[in-house]
């Protein structure tokens, strides 16, 4: 059993130092667990308090080859020894153009364009960064995103997020030129759930609100991510993602994905994009990216990279040397093929087991997601969907007292969201889901 509990959960380290931190620490922060973490390895957690849990949640989807990844780490070491900070800005270096070149070299869909990139710190600012450089290209202002999207907590990275509560409560006013079409969630589409009928509908739904609210020569970019993730690890039909691409194309508009929680693996491909069929114009990324270090990119078409003038995009920290060097040891994972292959062996034991749980228990309306990125949502009942996000934060919490981390999501917190690292063992899967199928049975 790789579950150890000493104590009962949260141990009296982690009461103790959760009374400090709402001492010291401002509200804002959320945290899926009150558990305080000291150690963690692959895909195992040790508290504060000695106890060791499985992760089933990667840090929100960051340590997909795993917590502490040895050749990661010895990335970080060798880098940390040599510089730690030059800024990019002041006096470039090798290790940057390097990583450009390898997000280069695995844009997805084999694009016939040359590609280039640019390195930041967070998802949100690799999203900022991409809008502006869309707009620079195209000379025009407005940006269409979709319901259910999350794209960050900055300012436009906020206004294309869709939930309100909690991400944009209180946050107003928003970004201007910004606005919203449907997004083809089959699960609560009306009428039907067939993915080509979605499609046809929502893309014909997207057609009518360019008629009725903005012209498409008005348009810089449509922003999507190829598969859901705060809005609900929902994948995007492949028909739809294709309208989008050819009404993109015809209107000069700059096609985003954003694929910073999908990336490096999740979905059972490097990026999801290739396994849709879908090529866009620029690729955001960041999360598993850096193995666990705080890093960004936008990569994609050269002639789009190279709109803003020199020095239109840049930062004190974009591109940090040990970032790009924990980056480069996370490529050198995903070349051996035995990473990607022990991702599909652990997405079929979890879709096997999912959907068994979905025949079994009636408050699971829909199983959905693609390779280690699955959602379970909770309804009410199955006829009516009406959203159940108690059973969600049940769930979570009799996980978490248990001994396995796992997190919530969904426009409306009746999804729970599997993000277990890339590296886990089939039998450290199959112990992190027998705790959950108890904690099923318990809830009502």
């Amino acid at each position: 059993m790789a579950i150890r509990l000493k104590t009962k959960l949260p141990g009296p380290q982690s009461i103790r130092l959760m009374a400090e931190r709402q001492k010291q620490v401002a509200r804002g922060p959320f945290h899926s667990a009150p558990i305080f973490i000291e150690r963690a390895k692959c895909a195992l957690i040790e508290d504060v308090d000695g106890n060791q849990l499985i992760d089933f949640a990667s840090g929100i989807g960051v340590n997909n080859v795993g917590h502490a990844s040895a050749e990661v780490v010895a990335a970080i070491q060798n880098q940390a020894g040599k510089f730690l900070h030059a800024g990019f800005n002041v006096t470039p270096y090798e290790i940057y153009i390097r990583l450009c070149e390898k997000l280069n070299e695995a844009f997805p869909g084999n694009p016939s364009f040359e590609r280039k990139s640019f390195l930041a710190n967070s998802g949100a600012e690799a999203v900022e960064n991409a809008i502006k450089i869309a707009r620079a290209f195209t000379k025009r202002q407005s940006v269409i995103c979709f319901d259910h999207a999350f794209h960050g907590r900055t300012y436009m990275a906020m206004t294309l997020t869709s939930k309100y509560k909690p991400y944009k409560y209180g946050f107003a006013p928003f970004n201007p030129e910004v606005y919203r079409a449907q997004f083809p969630y089959c699960y609560r589409w009306q009428n039907t759930s067939d993915p080509e009928k979605v499609s046809e509908e929502c893309f014909s739904s997207f057609e009518d609100l360019l008629s009725s609210q903005l012209s498409p020569t008005q348009i810089a970019a449509v922003i999507i991510e190829p598969v859901l993730g705060e809005g609900g690890f929902i994948p995007a039909p492949p028909q739809f993602l294709a309208k989008l691409r050819e009404f993109c194309t015809t209107h000069g508009i700059v096609l985003i994905a954003d694929e910073i929680q999908s990336g490096f693996g999740r979905t059972g491909t490097l990026f999801a994009s290739e396994q849709l069929k879908f090529t866009p114009d620029l690729l955001i990324t960041a999360k598993g990216l850096g193995g666990g270090m705080p890093i960004s990119a936008v990569t994609g078409r050269a002639d789009i990279m190279d709109a803003p003038i020199e020095g239109g995009i840049g930062g004190t920290f974009g591109g940090n040397p040990v970032c790009c060097a924990a980056a480069l040891a996370v490529f050198e994972k995903f070349q051996k093929e035995e990473t990607l292959a022990h991702v599909k062996k652990l997405a079929l034991q979890l879709s096997a087991r999912l959907a068994q749980w979905k025949e079994r228990y009636p408050l699971i309306g829909d199983v959905r997601g693609l390779g280690l990125m699955q959602g379970l949502e909770f309804v009410k009942s199955r006829s009516t969907k009406q959203a159940y996000p108690e059973a969600a934060k049940a769930l979570t919490k009799y996980a978490y007292e248990h001994g396995v981390i796992i997190m919530t999501a969904g426009t409306y917190s009746n999804v729970v969201r599997f993000l277990m690292p890339l590296v886990t063992e089939l039998d450290l899967l199959e112990e992190g889901l027998n705790v959950l199928e108890s904690g099923l049975k318990s809830l009502k």
